[in-house]
């Protein structure tokens, strides 16, 4: 083997002691690129702010590590392994930038909790003493122990959130992904979001929140990168990312970050005749 083999081959191989590596990624929808020519490594443990207004792409970069948007070129590895292809999946947790989680099927918090086991045991895997366990754990630490057996529509729109928190952490991730989780909450739930966040980081988690305002997580996230058309133009200390570490004045919570339309600022790619959008709320 070659030097220059050598060197294509240490490239390629994906770095186990990340929790997430990208190099030169380009990450979008179909074929339009959002993201592109980013360069990111995130060390386990680390509690990482994405930051950025709308249309920035903070978004979709979050999206490329869990699947949901197109890897177009470059590398992207989660858990040491490239994106999506981690066996198992419940290493890496995910709350949406949803306000709700109510819906035509009424469910106990409990029951919606419990789906997030699902990652651990299978679809057909019959619910085990270490999941009640797991699953009653997660309830507890949002604070919602209290509510196990309520429907999920009887609960408020903070509340509904950590809900949320508690169906990621059921399944006792390695990874935890967080889209805009203190959007519409009030001052209240927040904190009970940060104290959250704080003990799971305490335990060994590696947090990466995409956020508008990372103000209210402050004592939690320690490091900010910020994302502006579509490139990572500030890695450092969260205090050092400028106003954007806590500007809630452009926060607009029913607009998803990487939404096609009016105002978005890369290229405006999504007047072609086969536009691809990111559903919302699931950004």
């Amino acid at each position: 083997m070659t030097g220059r083999d050598l060197a294509e081959q240490h490239r390629t191989e994906p770095d186990l002691d990340l929790a997430v590596g990208l190099r030169g990624a380009s990450i979008g929808y179909g074929d339009v690129p959002v993201v592109q020519d980013v360069d990111l490594t995130v060390h386990p443990g680390e509690a990482l702010a994405v930051l950025g207004s709308n249309g920035s792409g903070k978004t979709t970069l979050a999206r490329g590590l869990l699947g949901l948007a197109s890897v177009l070129g470059g590398e992207v590895t989660v858990l040491g392994a490239p994106v999506g292809r981690l066996r198992e999946r419940g290493r890496v947790g995910y709350v949406p930038q949803r306000h709700t989680v109510s819906g035509a099927v009424p469910a106990t918090v409990r029951e919606v909790v419990g789906v997030g086991r699902l990652a651990r045991r299978g679809l057909l895997g019959r619910p085990t003493a270490a999941d009640r366990a797991a699953v009653a754990d997660a309830i507890d630490a949002v604070g919602l122990g209290d509510r196990t057996r309520d429907p999920v529509a009887s609960l408020s729109g903070g509340q509904q959130r950590r809900v949320l928190v508690a169906r990621a952490l059921a399944a006792e991730p390695e990874l935890l992904v967080m889209d805009e989780p203190t959007a519409g909450v009030d001052a209240a739930n927040q904190e009970t979001l940060a104290r959250v966040l704080a003990e799971v980081s305490a335990r060994g988690t590696t947090l990466l929140v995409v956020t508008h305002e990372a103000g209210p997580l402050a004592g939690v996230l320690t490091r900010a990168v910020v994302v502006d058309h579509g490139r990572i133009r500030y890695d450092g200390p969260l205090a050092g990312a400028g106003p954007l570490a806590g500007d809630a004045g452009h926060h607009h919570p029913e607009d998803p970050d990487d939404h096609p339309g009016t105002g978005y600022r890369q290229h405006q790619p999504w007047t072609s005749s086969r536009p691809v959008r990111a559903r919302d709320g699931e950004q």
